[in-house]
């Protein structure tokens, strides 16, 4: 499945048989991933229940539409080589080292996700749907909350960081709006965990710290002792289901 109007390919989780859709998850994958690897990677992580029966997040949420978009493939100016990534970047253990060359590829990234998140919205509100990814995943994700619109049901953020510098080129505000100002604010779901070797824990903390200070956004933040460049489980599962569950707004 395309998007239309762009090369942006997608892997589409569809409801469970029998069950309405009512709410889209769309998440991106970190650099060097594509949609499908990490749909079928994300899927294989489970809760701690319930004990004996199907507790993969699809298993736990069966009206969800799961959205896993592939980044374009795009030239590392560092390695000279072309890869999937939705921008490019010097390095991932200074993510703000070089802005300049993240620009380009930034933009276009934002443009196709909002692209991506306004079809979704032909399906379901925006309030019922949860935009996220992991690693440069999240930075892309969260970079199209700071210059779309808002009013998503969540944002779901693993092993990520804010790619402040090159943001800051673009000219996005990342202390968000202004306390006087009438907002809502978006529930932010953020994971990390102490022993990631790509993306250091600090810049998780760093992620958090900036969502902190926006006037749109509530964070729940949870650092892992464990886990790695990836979701801790199962208590990073059961955090995430949890945050689906509290936000998932149905009467």
């Amino acid at each position: 499945m395309a998007v239309p109007n762009s090369n942006l390919p997608i892997q589409v989780v569809e409801p469970q048989e029998g069950w309405a859709h009512t709410h889209t998850v769309i998440l991106l994958h970190g650099k060097g991933s594509n949609g499908h690897e990490f749909s079928v990677e994300f899927f294989e992580c489970k809760t701690s229940k319930p004990v004996g029966q199907p507790r993969t997040l699809r298993d736990l949420f069966p009206t969800i539409r799961w959205v896993f978009p592939s980044a374009p493939i795009r030239r590392s100016e560092r390695f000279n080589c072309n890869e999937s990534q939705w921008f490019d970047i010097w390095s991932v253990d200074s993510p703000n080292e070089k802005p300049e060359i993240q620009i380009n590829g930034l933009k276009e990234s934002i443009e196709l996700v909002l692209d991506l998140v306004q079809q979704e919205e032909a399906l379901v509100p925006r309030i019922n749907i949860f935009l996220g990814g992991i690693s440069q995943g999240f930075a892309t994700a969260f970079s199209t909350f700071l210059f779309g619109e808002k009013d998503y049901a969540g944002l779901i953020g693993l092993c990520g960081w804010a790619p402040s510098a090159a943001l800051a080129l673009l000219g996005g505000e990342l202390d968000g709006i202004p306390d006087s100002e009438e907002h809502d604010e978006t529930p932010v779901f953020l994971g990390h965990s102490r022993d990631d070797s790509i993306v250091p824990l600090e810049e998780g903390r760093r992620l958090c710290s900036i969502l902190w200070r926006r006037a749109d956004t509530v964070v729940d933040f949870h650092e892992y002792a464990e886990g790695g460049h990836w979701i801790n489980e199962p208590t990073g599962v059961n955090d995430i289901a949890e945050f689906l569950e509290n936000n998932m707004n149905i009467e």
